[in-house]
């Protein structure tokens, strides 16, 4: 049975999820069982106790799904300069846009804070009229030649 078990782990998870759909098809409670005794000995998904499932090694499974594929090098070189070149201008763009964004947004915050100094003054010089010069009816300091 463990000679049985080691082939199967040999070809990889598409076996045992071929053999619990056939156990479901066959009768139930057997899939259920059989689903149970894969979820306990980390041959789907979870890797548990037996470490890995035929071809690729844990480590190795870890470091394929955590690195970008599209960063690493394609084999054709031409390609791949291409690639780069492309993601630097997108990146300068992005960058470009983010700088326009902000200039935009200064300019806006700029012409709101403009508009609301202008409503200020304006209100002040409303509330208090008689601050300007000449505005209450005095005369100023010179006195008249004769």
């Amino acid at each position: 049975m463990t000679q049985m078990v080691a082939r199967l782990d040999d070809v990889g998870t598409p076996i045992w999820i071929a053999l619990l759909v056939l156990s479901f098809v066959v009768f139930w409670p057997v899939g259920l069982a059989f689903l149970a005794f894969l979820l306990t000995s980390g041959r789907l998904g979870s890797r548990g106790s037996h470490g890995c499932s035929g071809r690729m090694s844990r480590s190795r499974s870890r470091d394929h799904w955590a690195r970008p594929h599209w960063r690493g090098h394609s084999g054709n070189s031409a390609f791949d300069e291409y690639r780069d070149q492309t993601l630097q201008r997108l990146e300068e763009e992005q960058q470009e846009f983010h700088d326009f964004l902000k200039q935009l947004r200064m300019a806006k915050d700029r012409t709101e804070f403009d508009r609301f100094m202008a409503n200020r003054t304006a209100r002040a010089d409303e509330e208090d009229p008689g601050e300007t010069p000449g505005a209450d009816g005095d005369q100023d300091d010179e006195t008249p030649t004769t």
